[in-house]
């Protein structure tokens, strides 16, 4: 199988879907590996090295898109991509496709098999390929809370930590799951006053015994999220469904609550966003506006701003499913594999994953129907 890895576009993302070692595990099971000019250079990685480990340098895009039979990427493709695809192209990348439905319609116009690292999901219901960066947006969350706390970006002028006499900021984290436990980590860490919100009681008590009682834990509902907003400085959005539109938890009346030069994160803005006075998709390079008085950030590639740890943890947990759909073929691959068939969104012209065409209004077609 030919594997193209085209550099990422969307505004400051510098992470790439394969390292060195993952060209030569690829050449060493007969495959070729085509990557764009530079593709890596944003994390680190040169030309040359990708040329050692056995890969063919492209100029552009546009060639990688004609020659490869599967596209690596680490994020969804842009509109400048869409006439790239070829009829029947294998897709491997983060789709985030319930909030895109242009991106959707062109995948399923051009037939394209798109497998969404997203959605890829084992027996025990974690989701492997999203775990690391989970990880590092989550932990992200509470420096860029932080950075933007202070009165020189229009923030309350609170230090995380307080300092002796003076109290610790309250940081409200809603969603306990990877991203959740990742920020009450370094919040707690900086010494903030910590609360997390989840509906599932289990995880309260598991959180509770991983901080030692260190932190607050809170039934997620309506009533006991506003009174936790109304209390924040700063606010992180951590609810993630797996495929799905992320549920809009905080309110506009509860933003109208928190005080003015208060700061929201929400790192379920690829998934539609979890907060409802998130109304855009900012980027690294004009990453906050206000509303209300409030501070909000909804960048969607988070993890493209530490690309070079971003790149290396992605990757070593996207490589052995590349190497399956790439060794054994996509549809053999799936057979075998139940975790890898969860990824798979849109094939041949159908959107295969219920919760996208719920969001996305489209018909649903279970991928047993076309796999067998």
């Amino acid at each position: 199988m030919i594997v193209g890895v085209p550099k990422e576009i969307k505004n400051n993302e510098n992470r790439v879907a394969i390292t060195p070692a993952g060209v030569h595990a690829m050449v060493n099971s007969g495959h070729q590996v085509v990557i764009e000019n530079n593709a890596g250079i944003g994390s680190g990685i040169t030309n040359e090295a990708y040329l050692e480990a056995g890969a063919t340098i492209l100029d552009t895009a546009k060639e990688v898109y004609s020659q490869a039979d599967m596209i690596m990427k680490v994020k969804e493709p842009l509109p400048a991509e869409y006439d790239l695809f070829k009829e029947g192209q294998l897709l491997f990348t983060y789709l985030h496709l319930a909030p895109e439905p242009e991106l959707t319609a062109a995948l399923l116009k051009k037939k394209v098999t798109g497998v969404a690292y997203e959605t890829i999901q084992l027996d025990n219901r974690s989701l492997p390929l999203l775990t690391p960066m989970s990880e590092v947006a989550g932990r992200m969350s509470i420096q860029i809370g932080a950075r933007y706390l202070e009165k020189t970006y229009g923030g309350l002028g609170v230090l995380l930590a307080g300092v002796p006499g003076v109290p610790a900021a309250n940081v409200v984290i809603v969603g306990g799951g990877i991203v959740g436990t990742n920020a009450a980590k370094m919040a707690m860490g900086l010494g903030a006053n910590v609360t997390i919100l989840d509906v599932n009681v289990d995880r309260l008590r598991y959180l509770d015994d991983l901080f030692g009682g260190r932190i607050n834990t809170v039934m997620s509902n309506s009533y006991n999220i506003a009174e936790a907003v109304k209390k924040a400085d700063l606010l992180v959005g951590a609810v993630l469904i797996p495929g799905a539109k992320a549920p809009r938890l905080v309110t506009e009346a509860m933003v109208k609550t928190m005080k003015p030069g208060s700061v929201i994160v929400d790192v379920a803005i690829d998934q539609g966003g979890s907060i409802e006075t998130i109304d855009r998709v900012t980027t690294h390079s004009e990453p906050i506006y206000e509303k209300f008085g409030v501070i909000h950030y909804s960048v969607a590639n988070m993890p493209g701003a530490v690309a070079r740890t971003s790149t290396f943890a992605l990757t070593n947990v996207t490589l052995p499913y590349a190497l399956q759909l790439a060794n054994k073929g996509w549809l053999k691959a799936v057979q075998e594999n139940g975790a890898l068939a969860k990824g798979v969104n849109v094939t041949g012209g159908y959107c295969t994953f219920k919760a996208v065409a719920d969001a996305l209004n489209l018909e649903y077609t279970p991928l047993e129907r076309i796999i067998g």
